[in-house]
């Protein structure tokens, strides 16, 4: 599998993640959130790969999360039901997300990439 960096090309963090990436010579295949949204089935992989919680995928400071009130609605959720939101729409997911083979990374904090990449 390529490394690949799901992004959207609207956000300054994501521009940021894209230009450390290109900088520091990283492969990677980039892929807008918004168009070709990740489906189920890797939302479930990469969240169970990643030992991250899942509340942590959801943009929090984003505009559909906030209109959908989904900061009390998500303690209501399943997983599934979260995965399921998450799928449908790309705006709704933290991002960038960086995935490879053996990392997976959400949000953009230059420490952090450079440590694991």
């Amino acid at each position: 599998m390529d490394s690949q960096c799901i992004e959207y090309s609207k956000c300054s963090t994501c521009k940021k993640a894209l230009k450390w990436l290109n900088d520091n010579n990283v492969k990677y295949l980039d892929r807008d959130i918004v168009s070709n949204t990740p489906t189920k089935e890797e939302l479930k992989n990469w969240i169970n790969k990643s030992n991250i919680p899942i509340n942590k995928w959801f943009n929090t400071s984003g505009l559909i999360y906030k209109e959908l009130k989904l900061k009390d609605k998500l303690k209501e959720m399943t997983d599934d039901e979260k995965i399921n939101l998450l799928s449908k729409n790309g705006k709704l997911i933290k991002r960038p997300i960086f995935v490879s083979e053996k990392i997976i990374l959400i949000g953009f904090k230059e420490e952090d990439w450079q440590k694991i990449l």
